[in-house]
């Protein structure tokens, strides 16, 4: 499972590389910036070796998923071909936000390490609180409802890929 790293609070031993790649994510975060996007960078490394780098898109690609990590896990599973990023570290400018934090937890990165936090994030214009207090809350509190309603049919999906014999688990 992933650990998340910060400053005073560290759940795993922090790497002697971690400083060397948390500047490549600033770095890339801050040219993203220059290039009209949002200030986010993270940097996927694999065995010492950067496997994909990328900044945040959702403007430019009108995409609200684009977020840096999201776009950096993307990139790098396609250069390994693969969906699993076991043994590679996600190295973000900022910390991830609960969706960039799902993708690295569901990608299987075994670590991320990240630079700035929410609160600096926070004094720039990004306000990530509202989605870890939203994900706290009961669904029932939530402004966006988020609705069950079962259908007979429901479970079709799931029969289907049990008795899927070729099916790649994940």
């Amino acid at each position: 499972m992933s650990h998340i790293e910060k400053s005073g609070t560290s759940l795993a031993s922090v790497s002697p590389d971690d400083e060397a790649w948390l500047a490549r994510a600033v770095e890339v975060a801050t040219q993203n910036v220059a290039d009209g996007g949002g200030p986010f960078g993270a940097v996927v490394v694999r065995d010492g070796v950067e496997v994909a780098a990328a900044g945040n898109r959702v403007t430019r690609d009108l995409d609200p998923t684009a977020h840096a990590e999201v776009v950096a896990i993307r990139a790098a599973c396609q250069a390994l071909k693969t969906f699993s990023l076991a043994g590679a570290t996600l190295y973000a400018s900022c910390e991830p936000c609960p969706l960039c934090l799902s993708a690295a937890l569901w990608a299987r990165a075994d670590r991320v390490v990240f630079a700035a936090d929410r609160h600096d994030a926070e004094r720039a214009g990004f306000d990530d609180r509202e989605f870890y207090e939203l994900l706290a809350r009961d669904r029932s509190t939530w402004p966006n409802p988020v609705v069950e309603h079962r259908i007979p049919r429901a479970g079709e999906p799931f029969e289907a890929w049990r008795s899927h014999t070729s099916r790649t688990p994940y």
